[in-house]
């Protein structure tokens, strides 16, 4: 069994409009989501292992806040693959994690993060992966368990959403 977390960047600043896209910064409300999501992280008890994560400057910061509650130990990989990737890449790129990892972190963007989970995964009851597939928000965080092995074994459709955090929710 394979566990893989997922969490999506939090709110970006679009206050320096000459600013290329893979360097815009976090803005106040992302900063704080950030620093939410990595306190309720501490709360839950999640431990990764390994850290896959875009190399935009609003993943950087998401992470920079969530680990100034949440220690995170694990090697971070910034991976420029993860930058805007579809799922395909995203697949790819979870197919080709080391085989000790068993609970990776991957922190990235949308659109290709809210299709990942939604192709990773079936429907439940919590009917969190048609919520997801309606909107996958900025700082939401998704747990999802798959029956596989090794990471290139793992099947789309298999996976299920154990836990859905949403920014909103944490207020």
């Amino acid at each position: 069994m394979k566990r893989l977390t997922i969490l999506r960047h939090a709110k970006s600043s679009w206050d320096h409009s000459g600013l290329d896209d893979h360097d815009r910064p976090l803005n106040e409300r992302g900063w704080k989501a950030a620093r939410r999501m990595g306190r309720e992280m501490k709360q839950r008890g999640m431990r990764f292992d390994h850290v896959l994560a875009s190399t935009a400057a609003r993943v950087r910061e998401t992470l920079d806040g969530v680990r100034e509650t949440l220690s995170i130990d694990a090697p971070i990989q910034f991976e420029p693959r993860v930058y805007l990737a579809s799922e395909e890449t995203l697949l790819e790129l979870i197919g080709a994690l080391p085989q000790s990892v068993k609970a990776p972190l991957l922190v990235g963007h949308n659109p290709g993060l809210e299709r990942l989970i939604v192709e990773l995964t079936h429907g439940d009851t919590h009917g969190s992966r048609d919520q997801v597939a309606q909107k996958y928000p900025t700082g939401a965080l998704a747990v999802v368990e798959l029956p596989a092995q090794q990471w290139q074994d793992v099947e789309p459709g298999s996976g299920e959403i154990t836990e859905l955090i949403l920014p909103r929710d944490l207020d």
